[in-house]
């Protein structure tokens, strides 16, 4: 694990860092997009996508950084957290999503994958994505994790 990445995982362990962070991060990512960089995924060379939801209840564009997967016109996330996390809850309730990979932006549908053999490889896509380059085992977090498809146009830059 990079040094940053291990700082950010001490300071995740206390509740008014993380409160002092989710203030920081945001804003200085947020200047960064347009780098391919950001704040969060400084030092660590995974590849990232940028997706915004609707706030179910304020109506407000909500943006995540998270780590996703392509096979042919689906790209696929998966929520750790499930359906508890606000991204999911937001996308159910309107499945309209934007996405943005590299300097491409789209506005295109979301969905939870229900379908057994989408499920099976949405999460082996992710593994085999991620688990080489992370220092920690992701097999518990693919086999767990909620999959999420999302229809994609265009040309999709390179992992």
């Amino acid at each position: 694990m990079n040094p940053y990445a291990a700082a950010v995982r001490r300071l995740g362990r206390y509740r008014a860092a993380v409160w002092a962070l989710s203030r920081i991060v945001p804003p200085v990512d947020g200047l960064l997009v347009g780098r391919r960089r950001s704040l969060t995924s400084l030092g660590t060379g995974f590849p990232l996508c940028y997706l915004t939801t609707t706030g179910r209840v304020s109506g407000r564009p909500h943006t995540i950084e998270i780590w996703f997967a392509v096979r042919d016109d689906v790209l696929y996330l998966l929520s750790g957290n499930g359906d508890q996390v606000d991204w999911v809850k937001n996308l159910l309730a309107n499945p309209t999503v934007g996405l943005r990979l590299g300097e491409q932006d789209m506005i295109t549908q979301a969905r939870v994958v229900t379908d057994e053999e989408e499920d099976a490889l949405a999460r082996r896509l992710l593994l085999d994505k991620y688990a080489p380059r992370s220092s920690d085992p992701l097999t518990e977090w693919a086999a767990t994790a909620l999959p999420i498809a999302i229809a994609i146009q265009g040309d999709v830059p390179p992992d």
